[in-house]
């Protein structure tokens, strides 16, 4: 099997772009393909910030930076990846919009073998799989973000997973690219979610009955428990929209309480108070 030097990317928000600056500096050719222009220049935005970031922390050189540029190029053809060994989708938390996404990497993508993998947070690999007529090349390769900084990674295999696509999808993450692999079975939430969203929708629970305001339990957990953030920050840098999401697939599958989204969370998604991205969600950011 031919080592993996073509990677393509579908979508470049936060995870897509990340997902980009590690394989571009691990010297792989990376083509993302995007919904618009508008899409793409905000893409560009993202990847060049990132790897400025890591030239400031002298993680990389200028001639390093500039080479990861060089190596990344952007699409609005989902077409353009037909060429591509792995695929890494990265669209939004969104069930439908996946499936439609990995239903057209079938038809597109020439290689039998390559393997088409899926940044899903929650959702279960085996309904992705399904959309392909090649369910043995699907894998879930969960990143964290920051994609550059954070190490770890989670592999996850459905029923219809072939030991050959597992086996070659880990040489990439932990050789090609440097990352720290755990292995997760294929259920909602996969084992870091499982644990994590529980613990932020509690503080989210507290803040909505006014048990406690948002600075406390961060600081609570920041100085009490030597957490490097609160769970409050980390849902608002998260994105509330995705720890809901996130939320919502675990209750789906579990019906366990303790995942179910409060109501609290539900309304300020509506209300478009994401955290982070969008300046304001349990705290302001300006």
């Amino acid at each position: 099997m031919s080592e993996i030097r073509r990677v393509g990317i579908v979508g470049c928000g936060v995870m897509g772009s990340g997902i980009a600056d590690v394989c571009a500096r691990a010297g792989l050719e990376v083509r993302v393909a995007v919904s618009g222009e508008a899409s793409a220049a905000r893409g560009r935005r993202r990847l060049s910030k990132s790897l400025d970031y890591g030239l400031r922390k002298a993680v990389i050189t200028e001639a390093e930076r500039d080479g990861a540029l060089e190596r990344v190029s952007f699409t609005t053809d989902l077409g353009d990846l037909a060429d591509r060994q792995i695929v890494f989708e990265t669209a939004p938390e969104n069930e439908s919009v996946k499936l439609d996404v990995f239903g057209a990497l079938d038809k597109i993508v020439e290689d039998p073998a390559a393997i088409l993998a899926s940044n899903t947070s929650s959702i279960p690999i085996i309904r992705m799989a399904r959309a392909t007529g090649r369910p043995g090349q699907v894998i879930g390769v969960h990143f964290f973000n920051p994609v550059p900084v954070l190490p770890l990674v989670e592999l996850i295999g459905s029923l219809l997973t072939e030991d050959e696509t597992r086996v070659r999808a880990e040489a990439f993450v932990a050789v090609t690219l440097g990352k720290q692999v755990i292995h997760s079975p294929d259920r909602a939430g996969f084992v870091v979610n499982a644990l994590l969203i529980p613990y932020l929708l509690a503080a989210i629970r507290m803040v909505e009955t006014g048990f406690a305001t948002a600075d406390v339990i961060d600081q609570g957990m920041v100085l009490g428990c030597s957490h490097p953030m609160g769970p409050l920050k980390l849902a608002d840098l998260i994105g509330l929209d995705t720890v809901a999401s996130i939320a919502v697939a675990l209750y789906e599958e579990f019906k366990d309480p303790q995942y179910s989204p409060p109501p609290m969370l539900l309304r300020m998604v509506e209300g478009g108070l994401l955290g982070r991205k969008t300046g304001r969600g349990f705290h302001s950011y300006s």
